[in-house]
């Protein structure tokens, strides 16, 4: 079985009257989630909409999915 885990790596702000959301991250956070495609890095990640603004008025985070394989855990039943 999958699991997924979120690994949060910055956060961002709505450009006013745009569609842009400027996002600040870390370089040491997202180079640790580099990625190698036909002999190219790269770096994944997603940005969603937070419910709330926080304490600096940011609106959106940053975040990188990884998943990783689980073994499922047996569940005993009882009569």
């Amino acid at each position: 079985m999958k699991s997924f885990k979120k690994n949060y790596i910055g956060k961002g702000i709505q450009v006013e009257n745009m569609d842009i959301v400027k996002v600040t991250l870390k370089v040491e956070e997202i180079i640790q989630h580099k990625h190698e495609f036909k002999g190219k890095e790269y770096v994944t990640f997603e940005v969603a909409k937070m419910q709330k603004p926080d304490d600096f008025d940011r609106s959106h985070t940053a975040y990188i999915t990884t998943t990783k394989e689980t073994q499922e855990k047996e569940t005993s039943k009882k009569k």
